[in-house]
């Protein structure tokens, strides 16, 4: 299917967009993911704004872009999410996960200027203030629920369930919009009809700062002529070089795939900006090891350590 365009929504989506982009150049893709349109949701209710109402540009990587641009009416809003946070009357409790304070967003707001796009609970795992050892009043103050993920994935698990059984003892289903970007993509797409998305590519000059093929978010015209990502070039220098710590990471990764050198899993996991500040070079290669151990077969035959062992 030459002129198939791939919707890429599968984890770890950046180092995937990288990879297929970097094996598979021909492939039409775009990475997808919900960060964005979610923070929106977040800004506007803890602004009691309408979030119809709120003009903003994003870019970045993706669980690590920044709200360049984040205005109501004309008017810019960090002023009011400053004040808020400063005052302690935002960020409101979340909503949907009251375990989920929404705190290490808005402090990283208040040291490098910009709100970032990925959950609290998330971006503190890609950065190496906020997790520590012998910390516990970090994970306090901040709100940080160390298992999160896990407990999720079992309520996700249970709240699919009782959908299905939903689903299969109704009459009709309805279906309501999700917020995700693939159906407005199809819709502008087949019709014409123009929207914007924000979409993952590899970097071509679209976020000059960073390096070339990395995976890049940035906003997305979308239309007959398909996919048109924007150009954007005046990222301030402090959010790029934190993304560039993780962009470290994604790079050795997807060199693994392309090389075929386990040794550069071992890299990756060595210079996660998170990993190094916490584990010695012995812990973080035994940790690997088991990692690798662990997943078995779900890996390429390169990375599997009974391959290895064999040849």
């Amino acid at each position: 299917c030459p002129d198939a365009v791939m919707l890429q929504y599968v984890n770890p989506m950046a180092i995937n967009t990288w990879a297929i982009g970097a094996k598979y150049p021909e492939i039409k893709q775009v990475g997808l993911c919900h960060s964005v349109q979610h923070t929106v949701d977040d800004l506007a209710y803890d602004l009691d704004l309408p979030k119809d109402e709120i003009d903003f540009k994003v870019a970045g990587i993706n669980h690590m872009a920044f709200f360049l641009r984040l205005e109501h009416q004309g008017r810019d809003l960090y002023p009011d999410l400053r004040k808020g946070y400063a005052q302690g009357q935002i960020p409101k409790e979340n909503r949907y996960l009251a375990r989920c304070p929404n705190t290490v967003r808005y402090e990283m707001m208040t040291r490098l200027g910009y709100f970032v796009t990925e959950s609290s609970e998330h971006f503190a795992e890609y950065v190496p203030w906020f997790l520590k050892s012998g910390r516990p009043d970090l994970v306090e103050r901040f709100g940080i629920p160390l298992d999160e993920y896990p407990r999720r994935c079992v309520e996700q698990v249970a709240a699919w369930e009782t959908e299905a059984q939903a689903y299969r003892a109704a009459q009709t289903i309805n279906v309501t919009p999700s917020g995700e970007y693939a159906s407005d993509i199809i819709a502008s797409m087949i019709t014409g009809e123009p929207s914007v998305i924000y979409g993952n590519f590899p970097n071509r000059g679209n976020i000059p700062q960073l390096p070339n093929g990395c995976a890049i978010e940035v906003p997305t015209l979308v239309d007959a002529n398909g996919l048109q990502p924007s150009v954007v070039d005046n990222i301030p220098p402090q959010l790029t070089a934190l993304m560039r710590t993780n962009i470290n990471v994604q790079e050795l990764t997807v060199a693994a795939l392309m090389e075929e050198k386990v040794e550069h899993v071992y890299h990756a996991a060595m210079l996660d900006p998170h990993t190094g500040a916490e584990l010695d070079l012995d812990q973080i290669w035994a940790m690997t090891t088991d990692l690798l151990a662990a997943h078995g077969e779900w890996l390429p035959e390169f990375a599997r350590p009974d391959t290895r062992k064999a040849g």
